[in-house]
């Protein structure tokens, strides 16, 4: 088992099977209640880090791939360009368990 702090993630890149810049490791969303990651938050599009959209993704969606330091995640660019996201100031009511399954649901989870 390997361990990991937070910090050390943050900022890592994400890409998909085929190599593609799909973002990068913003922040992650920690269930309270059972004490594990439930959500990476990528930031994905804009230009020199203005305009981007977060996304919330499934832990589960993601492989980290420690001796490249990214995350993969088997999408395509495509699809999460049109997966539901949010402005870093208007975050969704993350306990809302309709916007949670919805989630689930987009990434098939």
């Amino acid at each position: 088992m390997m361990l990991l702090s937070a910090t050390t993630l943050i900022g890592d890149d994400i890409k998909n099977a085929s190599g593609e810049s799909l973002g990068k490791i913003e922040d992650f969303m920690i269930d309270t209640d059972r004490g594990d990651i439930k959500y990476a938050v990528l930031t994905f599009g804009g230009f020199l880090g203005m305009g981007n959209k977060l996304f919330a993704v499934p832990i589960e969606a993601l492989t980290l791939d420690a001796s490249d330091k990214c995350f993969v995640m088997n999408v395509s660019k495509e699809r999460l360009e049109n997966a539901p996201g949010f402005d870093k100031d208007n975050w969704p009511n993350t306990a809302d368990l309709t916007w949670q399954q919805s989630i689930s649901d987009y990434y098939r989870f």
